[in-house]
Formats: structure tokens, sequence, C-alpha cells
């Protein structure tokens, strides 16, 4: 039979202290000695007691959480960052409330919206590209707000990321550099993706600036792209454009469905196409032939991130909380595809 919850209460009267010394036991309070501490937070742990943050919250007005925003949950860059972000702020005792918005900015204005309902100490989004009514809300929430994964023309508060559409730049560079000229790009066919939809502009303005054809675009569908839809415009890209000497895909993913489409056809890598990806997923390493990518530090971005919320909230004047834009160094991965 399910017991009533024992109280912080029993949990005093078991310890033979006061319910402000449990309390203070709780919440690190210095005036408790350490041995106290772990006396009663033995008993706790032995009667079965959780410790009722909220209540304690509410006295302090603080909720001890940070709100974050991602696109998806099964992408492992992403989750690479909120890992960062969680480990980073695990010493102060705060935690990550994380919301998921699929690539879709009237999805994130939603989320945000019930987020920022729960009054977090901070919010993380990801990417630089909301709706009207998204901005204003982070605008007008009193809070430090942080861009990620971009580095937005115009920014809400704070920014820790890098440019996309530069990581595109150095691609297409390096494959010139191999005296490669038909240069083709698999992505989305459509904006959703906002930092795949920079990449691609990126691969435009890189092909156009070494004066070349830049119209080899291969849509895959809508964001996110699987390694399946790669691997079907991979074919797409082989029956319509069979002279292209480089493919440039939007992630490893789309990237490593590419591969074996040429694989199932019989077609070299690189003798015939080279391949490139994004994101230095685990399996751009391990496949067979590796795949040439870009590195974009994502457990990075989640303790730089931390390292700034923890600095923004501890601030005591206002020139410490002015918006600051922390760029993260990508570096482009030479393997054997490209």
């Amino acid at each position: 039979m399910q017991q009533s919850p024992k109280t912080m209460k029993d949990v005093a009267l078991a310890a033979g202290v006061s319910v402000m010394t449990v309390s203070r036991a709780f919440k690190s309070d210095s005036s408790v000695s350490e041995a106290t501490r772990m006396r009663i937070r033995k008993i706790a742990e032995d009667l079965g007691y959780v410790f009722d943050s909220t209540a304690a919250n509410l006295r302090t007005q603080k909720t001890n959480f940070v709100a974050v925003t991602i696109p998806s949950i099964n992408n492992a860059n992403f989750a690479d960052t909120v890992g960062g972000l969680s480990d980073g702020l695990a010493d102060a005792g705060m935690q990550v409330l994380l919301g998921y918005t699929g690539y879709d900015i009237a999805k994130e204005e939603v989320l945000v919206e019930q987020l920022l309902q729960r009054r977090p100490e901070a919010i993380v989004v990801t990417g630089g590209r909301h709706s009207e009514r998204t901005r204003r809300m982070l605008q007008n929430s009193g809070i430090p707000v942080i861009e990620t994964w971009d580095l937005p023309a115009h920014p809400i508060g704070h920014v820790v990321g890098f440019s996309n559409a530069d990581t595109m730049h150095a691609m297409v560079d390096h494959l010139v550099a191999k005296g490669m000229r038909r240069l083709a790009f698999i992505g989305g066919d459509t904006d959703g993706d906002t930092r795949g939809a920079d990449r691609r502009r990126g691969f435009i303005a890189a092909m156009q600036r070494n004066g070349l054809d830049p119209g080899r675009l291969i849509g895959a569908g809508k964001p996110p792209i699987s390694m399946r839809e790669g691997a079907v415009a991979m074919g797409v890209l082989l029956d319509s454009l069979p002279d292209t000497e480089a493919v440039i895909c939007v992630s490893d993913l789309s990237a490593f469905g590419a591969l074996t489409e040429c694989q199932r056809r019989g077609i070299p890598v690189p003798g015939q196409i080279a391949i490139a990806g994004f994101g230095a997923y685990e399996i751009a390493g391990i496949s067979h032939p590796t795949i040439t990518t870009i590195d974009p530090h994502p457990r990075l971005i989640g303790t730089e991130t931390a390292k700034l919320i923890l600095s923004l909230l501890n601030a005591t004047d206002k020139a410490a909380r002015a918006p600051a834009t922390i760029r993260i160094e990508w570096h482009l991965r030479s393997a054997e595809t490209a």
C-alpha cells in the first residue's frame, strides 16, 4: 500500500533538528556544517524524503532552470550542445528544461511562450531567425536570451555561434583547390532549417565568387534530411547531372546516404565523384570511405553558453550584462571522400 509522503518535519524529528535546519541543509546554506548536512541528507534518504524545491523557489523568486529550444531531439549535434550546457550548469545547481521545435518557426513561437510562463532564469534558442512575436516575447522577457548555432544580423541579446554560410565557403574552396568545378548541393526543400538554408546560400555565394555555376541544387525534402533522403537525392543528382564532380550535403547523415547510393551503383568515391557533409557526426569517421565534413564543435557551444549564462546571472553591474557574441571556431575535417 502506498504511504503518505514524508515531510520536512519528519526528517527534522528523526534528525533532532529544526525544520529550518533541514531546509538549510538541502540548500547548502553555509550556516549548516558539512557533517550535519550529510547526516540530515542520509536520514532523509533513508526515510524516502524528496526535497520540495518548488516551495523554496517560490520564496526566493528563483526557478533554477534554463529553458532551451532545439529543432530536433534525435540530432547528435544538438544533443551534444544540450549535454555541454547541462554539465556546465550542474555545479551551480541549475537544470535544463528542454523543448523541441521540429524546425518550425510557428511551433517555436508557441513553445517560447510556454517556457517563459515558467519563469526560467535564462532562455537559449537555436538559430537567429524567429517570428516577430517570438522576438517581442524574448526581448521583453527580462532574462538573458542566448541565440546559438548562428550569427544573426540582428541578435535579440547574446549569441554563441558561427556563420553556417562561411562553412560552405570553406568547403567549396577546399573542393575547387582540388581541381573540381562542377559542384552540387543536397539540402532541404524548405527554409524550415534556417541553418541548412544558410549553408545553401553560402554554397551559392562561394560558387559565384569562384566564377562557377551554382545551379546544381538538389532538394531532398522537408528538413531534417535523413540518410534515406540523402540517398534518394543523390540518385536524382546522378541521373540528371551525371558529370557532377563533387556534392556537398547539408549534413553528414545525408552525405552518408549519398555515399551508399554511389556504392549501390558501383560509382567510386572520390574517384568519380567527391562527397562532403557537415556536422562531424560519428558516422562520418567510421564510414568507408570516411567523409570530409565540417566540425562545428557542438558541445563547445553548450559549455560556452553555460559559462555566459552563469556570468550574466552573477553580474552585479549593467556593463557586465551587455550583449555578448561568442564566436565558435569550426574546423574543416578533410577525409577520404573529398
